[in-house]
């Protein structure tokens, strides 16, 4: 948020995370994380942010976390994204609240005691394998199927577009265990171990931003695991990724407003200091103008997020707004990094400046975690 603003939404327990975490971002990670664009986030950095408690934001206190709710995880992600490096923030986001949730949600307690402290502590890494070639967002035609074999489970198929594949200790892999159940009615959840034989990292992926992450495409051969690590119900799968989309969205929404609110930041910063034709940028009305109605947008959506989040505290189904979330700040973040970069004239189109590198992260708010198509529909659903 910038200064001066505030919101309802936010007591003093989250204006400590904001604050904390935007303080750790701003000497911990700015100064260093261009060299990770080309290698990855190190490991020891998110052994430091586990160190400081920043993993254990969700996880419930009797594992060594604080038990917070979708607010904390908003807040948190928004001051992540601040960094301006989106690769590092999902780093950490898919550890935290895409893969961890699985666990801290529909695991037994004997499964969150073996390995919910071990993530808090940065010491177990995770990640989910929902996706496939042919199955994003319409998860009920995932491929990967798992059959019974004695005590467990022998799983075979392959993921893609995975965040955190190849660096994962433990990744919460989505396959078929009902082969003649109907679309969704068969799908349950598996915890495979990295070094689980049969089940690999087969190659890393490129893609246009977030280059300090890790995108890879995993295979399962003949994995077999035992059936402790079954989360939840058979066949319950696809309810409870239903159910986890709705953390994941608001969490990478709020890393979108976290970009978009440091890129507007930025560019006023440039314009005001930027003279052309004789006088600062930010005279010329049609610029100011265009960047106030941008930051109008951005707090807009910021309290969307929160009162979905909000709801999503109290108990409420925020099923269609969180999806009105995740379709309007999406294509916001799009709006404001086109601005942003316009503005910037040709120092915007140079590589490794910071609106230049945004652009190209932030073009996957729309589409990651579920396009914006899919996302009106959910809201339509509901009117």
């Amino acid at each position: 948020m910038t200064e001066g603003t505030k919101s309802i939404y936010i007591g003093d327990d989250l204006a400590a995370i904001r604050d904390q975490t935007r303080e750790y971002v701003e000497k911990e990670i700015v100064p260093h994380a261009s060299a990770w664009e080309d290698g990855g986030v190190p490991r020891s950095v998110l052994d430091e942010m586990a160190g400081l408690g920043f993993f254990g934001l969700r996880a419930p206190e009797e594992h060594g976390g604080l038990g917070m709710g979708a607010l904390a995880s908003v807040v948190f992600a928004e001051e992540l994204g601040r960094s301006t490096y989106g690769g590092f923030t999902i780093t950490v986001l898919v550890h935290t609240d895409l893969a961890m949730p699985y666990l801290t949600n529909f695991g037994t307690e004997e499964q969150k005691a073996r390995w919910l402290p071990a993530m808090v502590k940065g010491q177990v890494l995770t990640a989910i394998g929902v996706t496939e070639a042919d199955a994003g967002s319409d998860v009920a035609s995932i491929r990967t199927a798992a059959r019974r074999e004695g005590e467990g489970y022998v799983i075979n198929g392959s993921k893609m577009f995975i965040t955190n594949g190849g660096i994962a200790d433990l990744v919460f892999i989505a396959a078929r265990t009902d082969p003649a159940a109907k679309g969704s009615r068969g799908i349950s959840i598996f915890a495979v171990e990295r070094e689980t034989p049969g089940f690999k990292a087969s190659r890393a992926l490129e893609k246009m931003g977030w280059h300090s992450s890790d995108t890879a495409e995993l295979v399962l051969e003949d994995v077999w695991v035992p059936e402790g690590n079954l989360i939840g119900e058979e066949n319950r799968g696809f309810y409870y990724i239903m159910t986890n989309f709705q953390n994941e969205r608001l969490a990478i929404m709020g890393q979108a407003l976290g970009e978009s609110q440091r890129a507007l930041e930025l560019t006023i910063e440039h314009v005001k200091g930027r003279h052309a034709f004789g006088s600062p940028l930010w005279d010329k009305q049609v610029i100011r103008q265009r960047l106030a109605a941008r930051q109008a947008e951005i707090d807009a959506g910021r309290e969307l997020a929160y009162r979905a989040a909000w709801l999503s505290d109290q108990g409420e189904d925020a099923t269609r707004h969180v999806s009105e979330v995740k379709a309007y700040v999406g294509e916001l973040a799009n709006r404001v990094l086109y601005d942003c970069v316009q503005f910037h004239g040709g120092m915007g189109f140079i590589a490794e400046t910071a609106v230049e590198r945004l652009y190209r992260d932030v073009r996957i708010a729309s589409i990651g975690g579920g396009a914006t198509e899919v996302m009106l529909d959910e809201v339509a659903k509901r009117l």
